[in-house]
């Protein structure tokens, strides 16, 4: 039972983060995300992976590292966001 709480736990938590870096991809744009959002949570999953490693939780393990891809991924996505708009206005005045 403990375990189908942290399971349970981890589907919402890695949807609701999931789904921020949905949105990010589909609006190609970083308008109300800091760049800090996803640097924060990459360096918390990586310390989460490695303490829930080391604790041998499973659980925490499996969950932390997809929070650590999707944090790789909407960092990625910010980066590639924000250059897009960076670049936008010197498309416009062509």
């Amino acid at each position: 039972m403990t375990d189908l709480i942290g399971w349970i736990s981890t589907v919402i938590l890695v949807a609701t983060v999931g789904r921020q870096a949905w949105s990010q991809w589909k609006q190609s744009s970083t308008a109300g995300l800091s760049k800090w959002l996803f640097i924060g949570q990459l360096a918390a999953s990586t310390g989460f992976v490695i303490y829930s490693w080391l604790l041998q939780n499973y659980v925490f393990v499996v969950s932390n590292v997809f929070l650590l891809v999707i944090a790789a991924a909407g960092q990625a996505l910010f980066v590639r966001n924000r250059r897009r708009e960076r670049a936008e206005p010197t498309a416009r005045a062509r």
